[in-house]
């Protein structure tokens, strides 16, 4: 008879149900640690497509669409003008536009057009503004910014970059023979023109339709109309990106400067009420630091983004040019002064 060394389990003997359990021990295990990984990927797959995203957001606004040219002065106004084409102030980019002469006049004014917009500007519209000018017998000169420049693109900069074009056709109206210079910007044109003021060169008055100016509150107002996002950290994530795409630090753009600077030139500015893109305390920031006794503004209710001139016509247009008689009458009198103190 053959002895067993181990001896067979009983029945209800614990030892082979322990395996059961530890495998499905092991099992379980497994499955958490997999859901664990799962997880993770999902939250990293989230948190990439949010920084993703804000990078995105970034670069549009670095980099907008802006139509081609559709047609010129003469088409659109029967006006003879001149292609010209001069560098920035800052000689880091070269400007087109169009140089519309007034036989023998020596005041000029600079048209100064929004962000997403060329030189035409449709809405505002740019082309009955220079026919108007063009009566009033002022040169006119229409250019677009570097963002518009099909030819040689560079990114938008909120106005920093902007501003150095800008004094760079104030320098090119100067060269043309002009004595008074105006800017007559819109929306970040606006805004790119008081930036432009801050630097040297001399401009004798300016007209500021619905001025927008970037910085944390106004980025986010505008982004809050087309999607929901939570300001922080959106904001941060935006600031954090938009150099990188831009080559621009937001808080390299003077925003709250030239809010609260009282400017030696007078300004007319007009805004609406209704603005769904640059809220109306920017212009009435601006206006609160004027010291200047021609300078104005003109709050329009329940007028939306730079559409007053098409929704006020005969009144936009009897304001404006009042405050350009007031600017010229001031300026020619400055001049008698100089004249017989020289005398």
């Amino acid at each position: 008879m053959t002895t067993l060394s181990t001896p067979l389990p009983l029945g209800g003997s614990g030892t082979i149900p322990t395996t059961v359990e530890n495998s499905e021990s092991s099992t379980a295990q497994s499955l958490g640690r997999l859901v664990l990984h799962l997880s993770l990927a999902a939250a990293s797959l989230l948190v990439a497509i949010f920084l993703a995203f804000h990078g995105y957001i970034a670069w549009s606004l670095s980099h907008p669409k802006v139509a081609a040219l559709s047609s010129n002065p003469k088409l659109a106004k029967n006006l003879d003008y001149s292609e010209v084409t001069f560098p920035s102030a800052d000689r880091r980019t070269l400007v087109d536009g169009w140089w519309i002469p007034a036989i023998g006049s020596h005041k000029t004014v600079v048209l100064s057009h929004g962000y997403g917009a060329n030189r035409e500007e449709a809405w505002v519209p740019m082309y009955d503004l220079a026919d108007l000018l063009h009566g009033l017998k002022y040169n006119v000169l229409m250019f677009d910014y570097g963002f518009a420049n099909n030819k040689r693109p560079v990114p938008a900069t909120g106005g920093r970059t902007e501003s150095k074009q800008l004094v760079g056709a104030l320098k090119f109206a100067r060269q043309q023979g002009s004595e008074q210079l105006i800017v007559w910007g819109f929306s970040m044109g606006a805004g790119t023109a008081l930036q432009a003021a801050l630097q040297s060169e001399p401009i004798d008055a300016m007209i500021l339709d619905s001025t927008f100016l970037p910085d944390d509150n106004t980025v986010y107002y505008n982004i809050s109309q087309q999607v929901k996002l939570p300001k922080y950290p959106s904001v941060s994530l935006i600031r954090w990106f938009f150099p990188m795409m831009s080559g621009t630090r937001m808080e390299q753009i003077p925003s709250a400067k030239v809010q609260h600077t009282s400017f030696d030139f007078p300004i007319l500015l007009i805004h609406g009420t209704a603005d769904n893109k640059a809220p109306a305390y920017l212009s009435e920031n601006v206006a609160k630091s004027q010291k200047n006794a021609l300078s104005n503004l003109w709050v329009v209710p329940d007028a939306i983004h730079e559409m007053i001139f098409r929704t006020h016509p005969e009144e936009y247009v009897q304001r404006t040019t009042a405050f350009l008689k007031h600017v010229d009458e001031d300026f020619t009198a400055k001049n008698l002064s100089t004249e017989w103190v020289q005398i």
